[in-house]
């Protein structure tokens, strides 16, 4: 049974919400038209939540469990 947690920091979570965010806005864009501003946008806010996810070190939330045997 694994003792590490999986779950992330709250910081890391709203990080990895903006860059859904922008995905889901950025499908939208894509499905409706295509409306480019709308796409754009969504891809502008999926690049903001990677730079606000490399800011906050969101790879340090990574947690190794030991090797099962």
């Amino acid at each position: 049974m694994s003792t590490g947690s999986h779950a992330g920091r709250p910081k890391s979570w709203v990080a990895v919400s903006i860059i859904f965010a922008g995905f889901v806005v950025g499908g939208v864009g894509i499905v409706s038209g295509p409306e480019w501003v709308v796409f754009g946008a969504g891809a502008a806010l999926a690049v903001i939540g990677g730079i606000i996810a490399l800011a906050v070190d969101i790879m340090t939330d990574v947690v190794a469990d030991d090797p099962r045997q």
